[in-house]
């Protein structure tokens, strides 16, 4: 046996016994089916259960509550970016591109669970080109997706693409509705058959233009039905970005309602996260402050993300967790989930959450790390830390820059730590840093650029 199938041998063992020492507490032996739902630009400050006081999310609170709430788990800056590196379990640095692509010879985590004999679907927004065989690529067996193949309405009147077929709605239908039926009959299809499902449901909601819900008093079934291209780009109005977050809200008591109707529910695993922050637009109240959204920044209004997991067979109600997670290590941890190694290779760079989603103490991360260029080439704009990269632990944060920040006492980084000034124990965590950054980058990126 080679070195290599020692280890994939192994690591699928220890997922096995690990698996087992969670189920067998829970009288279930059974892998869980997964929904992984990933809401688009709605950050941290939006949900209830976080602290959130301007919106009203009572379903996301209602999944905290029943599971596990994680309160530092971190994403890249922007949508593409995110979604890459949650695929496929790698840092941007690795195997990102460009902005809306997925590489063509990546390894998704629709791949490895298809791999496990998972019935696998995507529901909402791609992307990520690839054409219409892109997604079934990429390991899913079907699909009902906006922004595939062009880019229509995504909101009243949208276009979407349903396995291989471009099809129009404009008869007053809401994207975001048909999307999640698809993914609501994808359930209650497959909670009849014998194998595991996984859904992933990376949302539509609630990226701009902000326009109103269907629950909305303004909500106008006849909106952009002449469009055929998504034209404007509403970004300011708060009103609606409110009835959207509630939308979200509502969308995943849809989703938890179906499972619970389907008879599957105690055995699947939920988990809820967003993809970066809520737009700079929106600002809104958050554990007793003032919390500007920060998408496309690099500071914690724009990467810190919600994480919800609720599993009634697997996870204990009412918890929370404090450890790191960085966007990467969701792969790891639903192939934990599923009793299959993440893939054939090294090239997955996440670790593993499921042994704290278990209740038990896992290896948690010592750091983060964030590599984020929008093109995957030179920096964009001038405002600050709108792209580069750092490493951070639970505390202190390093910039490739050199920019240093005590997180504690200066969350919105204000004033970078003057390097003549640390105590021993800050430059120990400093040059422990500056090591990950040495060791994550991309080769050569920066001698390239210049």
């Amino acid at each position: 046996m080679t070195v290599s199938n020692s280890r994939k041998l192994l690591t699928c063992v220890s997922a096995f016994l690990l698996f087992n020492d969670c189920s067998l507490a829970n009288e279930t032996a059974d892998r869980p089916n997964i929904v992984l739902i990933m809401a688009d630009d709605m950050g941290y400050e939006c949900v209830g259960a976080n602290g959130g006081q301007s919106f009203q999310t009572p379903n996301l609170d209602q999944l905290a509550a029943s599971g596990m709430r994680f309160e530092n788990c971190f994403s890249q800056p922007i949508c593409t970016p995110s979604r890459v590196k949650i695929m496929t379990g790698m840092s941007n640095s690795r195997n990102y591109q460009e902005f809306g692509l997925l590489p063509p010879g990546s390894v998704t985590f629709g791949n490895v669970l298809r791999d496990a004999g998972y019935s696998t679907c995507v529901v909402g927004k791609w992307q990520l080109k690839g054409g219409f065989e892109g997604p079934n690529h990429f390991g899913f067996d079907e699909y009902c997706l906006w922004q595939l193949t062009r880019r229509p309405n995504r909101y009243p009147n949208p276009g979407l693409e349903i396995n291989g077929e471009e099809k129009d709605f404009k008869e007053g239908q809401y994207g975001p509705d048909l999307v999640s039926d698809y993914g609501c009959d994808f359930i209650r299809r497959k909670a009849k058959g014998d194998q595991p499902f996984f859904l992933y449901y990376p949302m539509i909601l609630p990226h701009w233009p902000f326009e109103p819900t269907p629950v909305s008093a303004e909500w106008d079934p006849l909106a952009r039905r002449t469009d055929v291209t998504e034209k404007g780009a509403n970004k300011t109005n708060a009103k609606f970005f409110k009835d959207m977050v509630h939308y979200v809200d509502g969308i995943v008591g849809k989703l938890v309602q179906e499972l619970e109707a389907s008879g599957v529910r105690k055995n699947t695993l939920i988990i809820f996260t967003g993809d970066n922050g809520s737009y700079e637009s929106i600002v809104s109240r958050f554990r007793g402050r003032e919390w500007r959204g920060g998408k496309s920044y690099m500071t914690d209004n724009g990467t810190r993300n919600s994480l919800i997991a609720s599993w009634p067979a697997g996870i204990a109600a009412g918890s929370t967790n404090q450890d790191l997670i960085d966007f990467s290590d969701f792969l790891p941890t639903l192939a934990e989930a599923a009793q299959t190694p993440p893939t054939d290779d090294n090239s997955v760079t996440g670790q593993s959450f499921f042994p704290q989603l278990c209740g038990m103490p896992g290896t948690p991360r010592e750091w983060v790390y964030c590599w984020y260029f929008r093109n995957g080439k030179a920096a964009n704009g001038g405002k600050k830390h709108t792209a580069g990269e750092f490493a951070r632990n639970l505390r202190y944060k390093l910039y490739h820059t050199g920019e240093f920040y005590d997180l504690d006492s200066d969350r919105s980084e204000q004033m970078p730590l003057s390097e003549e000034l640390l105590s021993e124990d800050q430059q120990a965590v400093r040059s422990q840093l500056q090591d990950v950054l040495n060791s994550q980058t991309r080769k050569g990126f920066y001698k390239a650029k210049n």
